[in-house]
This record gives C-alpha cells, structure tokens and sequence, in this order.
C-alpha cells in the first residue's frame, strides 16, 4: 500500500507542499497548466539549495492581485476555474477549513469574511496547484509527523501575533494534528495548515515499509536549519498490526458461577488480554466449562497459577507464540446534543495503519450516564454517539 507522508519539521505552507510535490514526481507542466488556467498568475519552478539540501522552489507571480477578498469571491473562483472535479472539490474543502477557523477567531460568519493574506492569489494557486498534484500521486493514504509551527511573533493584516497566529492554531485544533514549536519566526502558515489537515492522518514517526521517493519543498526563510517540507512516498509493509501472545486453557467440571465470575476479574487484573468462559459437557455427561485465556507471554506463568488457585485445576494447556492481527486503538470524544443539553461522550476508534477507520464504539460508561439524565433508553444514546464518531472522523 503506497502512502505519501509530509515530514513538516520545518514548518510548512502552501508553496512548500506545492514544491515538495512536484520534488516527490508530481508532473510540474501540468500542475502549472491547472494553475495558471485557473488564477491569473505565472508560475515558475526552479531549485535551489537550503543548507545543502536540493529543493523545488515554487515562485508564484500575480500581476494584479487583490489585498482582500470574500471568502463567497474565492468559492466562485474555485468553481468557475473548469478544474478536475476532485480538484475543486478538495480546494474548496481546503479554503471552507481556513474560513471556519477565521470566521471563529473574528466571530464572523464565512459570508462577512475577508480573507487578506490567504485570498491572496498565489494563495488560490498554491491551494489548486497542491490539491492537483496530490491527486496525481494518487496514494492509497495520507499522513502528517508533528508540525514545527515556530515560534516567536507574525505580522499580519491585524498587527504582530504569537506564533501560530490564532487562524493556524484553530486549524491545528480542528484537524487534529500534532504540533510543536520550536524557533524564532513563523513556520507553519494558515494555507499550509490548511492543506495538511484536510489531506493527511496524524502520526508520530515514519511506518515501517519501502522508501519509493523522497521530496523537499523549498520555504522562503532563513533558518538554522533546512527551510524546507520533506514528503515521502513509502510502500508500506503492513496494515494491520501484528501481535504475539499466548493462549492458555484447561476444563473445570466442579466449580460454581461465583467462582468463575470472581475468576474472570482476577485474571483481568493480572494482565489478561482476553478471558471466555465456555459451558461444555465433559466426560461421563458432567457439566463443566473450558476456560480460556489470551495473554502475552510474559505474564502466562502469573496467570496460569491464579486460575489454579481460584479453581483447582492441575494443568493449563499452552498454545505458545500465536499470532493475530489487531487493529490500532484510541480514545476520543464527540459532543452530542440531546433534549436541548450537550454532552461529551468518549469513543473506541478502530483502525488500521493506514488511518482507516474500522470500527467506531461508544463507551459504555459515558453513554449510560447520559441516558440516565437524559431518559433515553441506552442503545439509543449508544447508537447516537457513534453515528456522530462516524460522520466526524471519516
């Protein structure tokens, strides 16, 4: 499975991605036919070398460009243009991401909005020239290490801000990458912000797989390090994780419900994957139950010698060094309304390396405490909940 990872560790913005792209094996004359047939600039690619490393350099040329616009003058832009439809589509999806954060940092509605920087037409151009070429690339998955914002203090249409100025660090919020700051001056720029989020899955490290390419996308600061976006197309290895483990399992034919059920805890506690517990006939018609525990290795001897001690058993099968495939897992909130009252409810997110999402669960907890106020029966605040998982983390 292809999948194209930005390695923003210098920061990243529109003509960065744009470049790194085109360095990655994006075709640079038709990205730059698309551009220009759709904005009214001239674009030029070159090279040039920061702090020894080899980088495209996207130049963005606009005769008449407008200081201000309305977030409506760029949509009309966008949709007049006659681009690819998947290419109009995620630049619209990448400028409705910069104007819901701006329209929440000046308390604005997206159609009182003037875009100043990003309206900007090597801004259009830089967002329709990257959407084209990713779409070239055409890689099964997208994914983003931590973005370097920088730090320090950005002039902008409003006077000097903080880094990241209050639009970038909204976008980072609602796209739900992973961010840090280190240096002097502005790393990461609203349109780069923009771009990452709507395309790219947060990761902390490079997966595991095949290097196919390498890109760097040349920025236009001086820093102590390489001022530059790296992009990396890497095929990679596997998409499900794969675990080892142990199963442990023995039969009991004289023990009672209480027992098992205080068993099943205990074995938990002691670091058990997984317990079932299974009713069986055994030998001479007896009612009994097999018992069977998934466990790591390291823990197979602790477990093995509770459930000798809570049963009586005198022997535990071991199948050693099974291996499975398991999905990655992680915790995450959605807000729902219900009877006029907001909740945050925490949610089980499935998926595989890739980013995929495979399964969506609401916790159980959260969702009957919610019930209980409400006065909604339980599987309908469970159905709810993950109906909004599903429509806002896919």
């Amino acid at each position: 499975m292809k999948s194209l990872i930005f390695d923003p560790f210098s920061g990243a913005a529109g003509d960065m991605v744009l470049g790194s792209l085109i360095s990655l094996g994006a075709d640079a004359p038709k990205i730059i036919e698309i551009i220009e047939s759709a904005v009214d600039v001239s674009v030029s690619v070159g090279s040039v070398s920061k702090k020894g490393i080899h980088a495209v350099d996207v130049h963005i040329d606009s005769v008449h460009d407008e200081h201000s616009r309305r977030y409506s003058d760029l949509v009309d832009i966008i949709i007049s243009a006659g681009l690819p439809a998947m290419v109009e589509k995620s630049a619209l999806d990448v400028f409705a991401i910069m104007a819901k954060a701006e329209s929440k940092v000046h308390g604005e509605s997206p159609e009182e909005l003037h875009f100043h920087e990003v309206g900007q037409n090597d801004a259009l151009a830089d967002v329709i020239g990257s959407c084209a070429a990713i779409h070239e690339l055409s890689a099964d998955s997208i994914f983003c290490t931590p973005v370097n914002v920088g730090g320090g203090r950005v002039r902008a249409a409003h006077g000097y801000m903080a880094v990241p100025a209050p639009a970038t660090l909204e976008i980072l919020r609602a796209g739900r990458l992973h961010s840090y700051g280190s240096g002097d001056r502005e790393l990461l720029t609203p349109t780069g912000a923009a771009l990452l989020s709507h395309f790219a899955r947060p990761i902390e490290s490079l997966p595991k797989g095949k290097v196919l390419s390498v890109g760097y996308g040349a920025g236009d600061a001086d820093t102590e390090d390489p001022n530059v976006l790296r992009s990396i197309l890497i095929e990679m290895d596997d998409v499900l994780t794969k675990d080892s483990i142990e199963v442990l399992e023995t039969n009991v034919d004289d023990v009672t419900g209480e027992v098992l059920g205080n068993l099943f805890d205990k074995l938990l506690a002691a670091g058990a994957r997984d317990v079932a517990i299974t009713p069986t006939i055994m030998k001479k018609g007896r009612s009994g139950h097999i018992i069977k525990v998934i466990t790591k290795s390291r823990n197979s001897e602790r477990i093995a010698r509770q459930i000798m001690k809570e049963t009586g058993t005198l022997g535990i099968r071991v199948i050693p060094t099974v291996h499975r495939f398991v999905a990655d897992r992680r915790l995450d909130k959605v807000k729902i309304r219900l009877k006029g009252e907001e909740f945050m409810v925490a949610v089980k997110i499935a998926q595989d390396r890739t980013g995929e999402i495979l399964h969506i669960s609401a916790e159980y907890e959260d969702c009957r405490r919610v019930a209980d106020k409400v006065g909604l029966p339980l599987k309908e605040v469970i159905r709810r909940v993950e109906e909004e998982g599903w429509g806002e983390f896919t």
